[in-house]
């Protein structure tokens, strides 16, 4: 079964072989994949526009970031004014723009979590295409490239809203909301006359037909809720465009609190490369033509095949089981070449926990 994931001659994902190319420019390694040739200096091209291109986005991403929170200070600013222009203006207009700010916020984090997608790509590229270029062993990590492709194919938020929210919170908004509590408790300190005591305070909180008491204890209550969920959310540190602290050299009480895994081989840092490769399945296919399909299989889509003999137990007839390992990409155009040689052909795909060897991730740098 040593030829389950490539033949020999060509590899299924990428494979660098040396051609003659014109212009006496002599041998040079090109990128095949499905029949596409891709020079080292094509692919190379391709990905510094692509980096720009992820750069782009993420730059006007980070920029409605900026814009929400000048919203939050803009309209901060302006309600706090009006409320101790007058003595008659209500504090009422200092709780609802609490409700404003929350708001924001919450735009504030889907915003970051869209940051984070491109964040997340760029991460990809500097780790494992441009810092690979400067140091040996001058090749990215075995599972960057399905990464990044799975990452492209597939975008997904590489972080949870519950995250961004206390990132945001933290890094801007709670000093915003710090503005606002000392905003309120001043005007109900101070307006329309200095309170003689806390009482008078709380008296003077009510709005409506709700007592000082219940709306003193509402915003002291959204106050510490804002804290603890600040603080709590601070162990959530999957954030990739975010310069993140190293755990190197700390104590293991400073660790705990920060939520170090228990893992035996733990990563030491606070941020680090996820695989995020495709999914990957075994095709298992039951045909009687078994030497035609193996070889569409391998002169099309590049894919090693191992034939396994079986017998049909109802008919009693000799049959050959081809098994063919994938990635969730490939099974449309695997199905297609088995009907265009048999139609009768009976296909099985099981998913696979895990595919090593050439064409997947290289057993060779696998680490555990």
């Amino acid at each position: 079964m040593a030829d389950i994931n490539l033949p020999p001659q060509e590899n299924a994902q990428e494979n660098m072989r040396s051609e003659e190319v014109s212009g006496g420019e002599g041998p040079q390694p090109v990128w095949t994949y499905r029949g596409y040739k891709l020079r080292a200096s094509e692919f190379t091209t391709a990905m510094v526009h692509q980096f720009r291109a992820e750069v782009q986005r993420a730059n006007v991403w980070r920029q409605r970031l900026d814009m929400t929170t000048n919203w939050a200070v803009v309209t901060t600013g302006a309600v706090i004014s009006i409320a101790f222009t007058g003595e008659g203006a209500p504090h009422l207009v200092i709780i609802l723009n609490l409700v404003l700010v929350s708001l924001f916020l919450s735009i504030e984090s889907r915003r970051y979590r869209y940051f984070e997608l491109w964040s997340y790509r760029i991460r990809l590229m500097e780790t494992d295409f441009f810092a690979a270029m400067l140091v040996p062993p001058f090749h990215p990590s075995a599972d960057w490239a399905e990464s990044l492709a799975e990452n492209l194919l597939h975008p997904h938020f590489p972080i949870s809203f519950v995250e961004a929210l206390g990132r945001r919170l933290r890094r801007n908004y709670l000093w915003i909301y710090a503005v606002i509590y000392l905003a309120w408790f001043a005007k109900l300190w101070l307006q329309p006359t200095t309170a003689i005591n806390w009482a008078h305070v709380v008296r003077r909180a009510s709005v409506g037909g709700l007592g000082g008491e219940i709306i003193m204890g509402s915003m002291i209550g959204a106050g510490v809720f804002l804290l603890l969920f600040a603080l709590i959310t601070i162990r959530l540190q999957e954030a990739s465009g975010e310069v993140l602290p190293r755990y190197e050299g700390l104590p293991e009480q400073v660790l705990s609190v920060f939520g170090k895994s228990e893992d035996p081989h733990p990563i030491e840092h606070a941020w680090y490369r996820k695989a995020r490769r495709r999914r990957q399945f075994i095709t298992l296919i039951i045909t009687d033509y078994a030497e035609a399909v193996s070889a569409r299989i391998i002169k099309d889509m590049a894919r090693g095949v191992t034939a396994i003999p079986g017998k049909g137990m109802y008919t009693g007839k000799e049959h050959q089981i081809l098994m063919v390992a994938l990635t969730t990409t490939e099974i449309p155009h695997l199905k297609e070449l088995v009907r265009l040689v048999d139609e009768n052909a009976f296909v099985i795909v099981s998913p696979a926990q895990e595919i090593l060897g050439r064409g997947f991730l290289p057993l060779e740098e696998i680490q555990y």
